[in-house]
Order: C-alpha cells, then sequence, then structure tokens
C-alpha cells in the first residue's frame, strides 16, 4: 500500500471513530498507536513517550492550568454578576443599551478565562433572564449571548490559542497579541449592529424605564470600581509581559494569584468555591494535555509518511489551485467539521496536514492561528449541528424554542463572516500589534 492511500486511512479511521461518539483523545491516539505499532512494529511505540516527553518538557504549557484557575475564580466568586450589574446601571437607558453591555460582559469574561463555554454559560445565566424580563426580543438577545461568546477563544488569555501555539510551534504570546486588534473589532461591530438595529427597531431593545434608573451617583460609581477589577487583574497580568518584565509563564501565576486575592478580600472564596475551582481546573487541564499529546503522536507518524508533501503537491501541481483557493478551501473544511466536533477536536485533527500547508504556502502562522479561531466559531453557531446553538438550547430557558435560537445567529454570523474577510485581506490587523509589542 502506497503512503498516500496508509495516510488517507489513518485520517477515514479517525473520522469514523469521532462519528461514533469516541473521546477525542481516544480516537485520535488510538488510530496513531495503531498505525505505529502497525507500521514500525514495537519500535513504533517510541512516538508516544517522545510526544510525551515533549509535551511535558514543553514550558508555557504551565500557562494552560493557571489562566483556568483564573477564570473559575473569577466565575465562581460571582465577581462576572458585578460586572453585569454594572453595564446594566450605565447602558441601560440606551436603547438595547442591555444587549451592548451583554457584549461588554462578554469580552471582559473572555479576558478572565480564555474559554467560549464560559462566556455562555455566565450570559445564559445571568444576562439572558434580566434582558427577557425587560421585554428584549427573544430571538435578537440568544444572538447576542451565542456571538459574544464566540470572542472567549480569540481575546487573550485564550486556552485554545495555546493548544494552537503547542501543535504549530508558534509563540503564544504572539498569537495573544494578535487576537486582540480582531476581538475587540468583532465586538465593536457586535455592538454597531445591535445599536443600529435597536435604533431602527426599539421594540427589539427598549431602554430602561425612569423608574429603574433611579440609582444614586455614588452607586453608580461604585458598580463601576466592581466592574474594572476584571480589568485591573487582566491588567496586572498582561501589562509585565507586555513590557518584558517577566515571562508568559510568571505573568500566568501572577494572574491566577491576583484574581484569588481578589476573591478573598472580596469576601467571596471559601473552601466550596475553592474546591471546585481547583477540581474544575484540574479536569481541564487533563483534558487538554491529552488531546495534545494524542495529536502529537498522530502528527509524528503523519508527518513521517510524507502525508503533507503529498496534499501539497496534490492542490498546488495536479489540480493547480492558486495558494488563496486552498487557504479558503481549508477555512470551509472548518465549517462543515465545526457541525459536529468542537474547536479542539478540529484543531488536533487536521493541524497535522494544515500547519505544515500553511507554511509551505508562505502565509505567516500567527496569522493563520486566528484565522483559524474566527472560522471555528463561526462553525459553532452555524446550523444544523453547530456546537453553541446545542449548548444555547441546554441553558436557555423553556420559552426560547431551538427554532429561534436557530433564527437568532444570521445576523451575527454574517458580521463574524465580514470581520474574518477583512481579516483575510488586511492581515495587518492581526499583525500589527505583536509586531509593534516584540519589534520593541
Amino acid at each position: 500500500m502506497s503512503y498516500e492511500m496508509i495516510a488517507l486511512l489513518m485520517f477515514a479511521s479517525m473520522m469514523l471513530m469521532l462519528m461514533t461518539g469516541q473521546r477525542v483523545f481516544g480516537a485520535i491516539g488510538g488510530v496513531a498507536a495503531l498505525a505505529a505499532l502497525t507500521l514500525y512494529g514495537t519500535g513504533g511505540s517510541d512516538i508516544p513517550f517522545s510526544a510525551a516527553m515533549k509535551l511535558m518538557k514543553w514550558y508555557p504549557l504551565l500557562t494552560l492550568p493557571m489562566f483556568i484557575f483564573m477564570g473559575y475564580v473569577l466565575s465562581e466568586s460571582k465577581i462576572a454578576d458585578d460586572l453585569y450589574r454594572m453595564f446594566h446601571v450605565w447602558m441601560g437607558p440606551v436603547s438595547g443599551g442591555l444587549a451592548i453591555g451583554t457584549i461588554g460582559l462578554m469580552v471582559l469574561v473572555s479576558a478572565m478565562n480564555g474559554l467560549s463555554v464560559a462566556g455562555m454559560a455566565i450570559g445564559a445565566t445571568i444576562a439572558l433572564p434580566e434582558l427577557l424580563r425587560r421585554g428584549y426580543d427573544k430571538r435578537m438577545v440568544t444572538g447576542v449571548i451565542q456571538a459574544g461568546s464566540s470572542l472567549g477563544i480569540l481575546v487573550p488569555p485564550s486556552v485554545v490559542l495555546v493548544l494552537y501555539a503547542m501543535i504549530a510551534r508558534a509563540p503564544v504570546g504572539q498569537l495573544w497579541l494578535a487576537g486582540v486588534v480582531p476581538g475587540l473589532m468583532m465586538a465593536t461591530m457586535f455592538i454597531v449592529y445591535i445599536y443600529v438595529r435597536c435604533r431602527l427597531n426599539p421594540k427589539l431593545g427598549p431602554a430602561l424605564p425612569p423608574e429603574d434608573r433611579d440609582v444614586s451617583t455614588a452607586e453608580k460609581y461604585r458598580l463601576l470600581a466592581a466592574g474594572i477589577l476584571p480589568l485591573v487583574i487582566f491588567a496586572a497580568m498582561m501589562v509585565p509581559f507586555v513590557n518584558g518584565w517577566t515571562s508568559l509563564v510568571e505573568s500566568s501565576a501572577i494572574g491566577a494569584m491576583t484574581a484569588f486575592a481578589a476573591a478573598i478580600l472580596k469576601r467571596r472564596m471559601n473552601w466550596t468555591v475553592f474546591e471546585t475551582c481547583v477540581r474544575q481546573t484540574l479536569a481541564i487541564s487533563c483534558m487538554f494535555m491529552w488531546i495534545i499529546l494524542a495529536a502529537l503522536g498522530f502528527g509524528a507518524v503523519f508527518d513521517g509518511l510524507g502525508a503533507v508533501k503529498a496534499i501539497e503537491n496534490l492542490f498546488t501541481e495536479q489540480l493547480g489551485l492558486s495558494p488563496w483557493m486552498i487557504l479558503i478551501l481549508m477555512q470551509l473544511s472548518f465549517l462543515l467539521m465545526g457541525t459536529f466536533l468542537d474547536d479542539t477536536a478540529m484543531l488536533v485533527i487536521v493541524a497535522p496536514l494544515y500547519v505544515p500547508l500553511v507554511q509551505a504556502l508562505g502565509f505567516d502562522l500567527v496569522w493563520y492561528g486566528v484565522l483559524y479561531t474566527i472560522t471555528t466559531q463561526i462553525a459553532y453557531m452555524t446550523p444544523p449541528f453547530g456546537y453553541n446553538l446545542f449548548l444555547m438550547r441546554a441553558m436557555a430557558p423553556p420559552e426560547i424554542t431551538l427554532r429561534d435560537i436557530y433564527g437568532s445567529i444570521a445576523p451575527f454570523v454574517a458580521v463574524m463572516v465580514l470581520a474574518l474577510a477583512l481579516i483575510m485581506v488586511f492581515p495587518q490587523i492581526a499583525l500589527w500589534l505583536p509586531e509593534y509589542i516584540y519589534g520593541r
């Protein structure tokens, strides 16, 4: 059997295992182990061992549990509740103001946690009931929460970008900085859309009635101070890193300890909260490490077969496709896979193929990391089986049907596609900040 056929058989077997509902790391790692033993005999056991050693020696991986712990401390200690109360008071008088405030909440939650599911959970449990009670259109607000949660894997400290950096061997710091401007740009585009739509049709997002705006100036500023706390934590973590005073791992430790200290000072840290944070941090960190280990093992076998060179030859020489056409086809494949896989699974499945191909075509791997994150979030929000759609259905109240959820995402997906196109046409949107910071 030719190497190309072996590679195709490996990829098809992995997809079949995933479609039968197997765990991601089990499907990927199992196919890699079986292929290695079949091809190389008992010597094939060196491949996963080598991958494990590579994983354990990768120093920046220490940032993963730090940022996950920081996110859980801030969410479990209810600091996110203070954020929403702040936006409620300051943005309520504007038509669609609470929906705009929800986007702001999602940006700050993203900066606290780095996981899109955290933004979805906080938005669905804190913001959604309040928006519905205030008479906001149920279709629009479900779209707002889904779109806002998509910023979680783009705005630093993005956990998924750490995973991408590990697999693509790209610098984590540059990837995080590359996500800042696109993330804020997308948030601004969401806010402009909400504001314009609610100005044209105020019934979709009515302003707060006068009696609800009767909040003293002292209370307003107290809430503003409480809402700024996450920004202070984020600044305490990122400013030393950006200025070169600390390494990435040291900054992540500063962020975790600052969040923990803030929860203690606000008297919201008890044994139950601490235990929940530690357990969740351990569970998610171990899940990511198993997935990375499986991906490295699969990539080693796949690379050894020369599959990447064969695919590059197929696209560029036999089919005669241009680099940009190949890149667009890759993005479309993410949209297809997003109907039944999450962002982590998509990355570890195609990284052995796409990352070397992107590099061979002459594209920047940091820029491509941003494209990947945006495309997977679009895939999350598109029917029939978008991951975010079902998360929303599980968390939303009974009056919001699956039909409402499906109908809510079209305009927000259109905004995200526009943002993706802008970043593809103008790569400096993503690359300007890392080039400026690291150039200094």
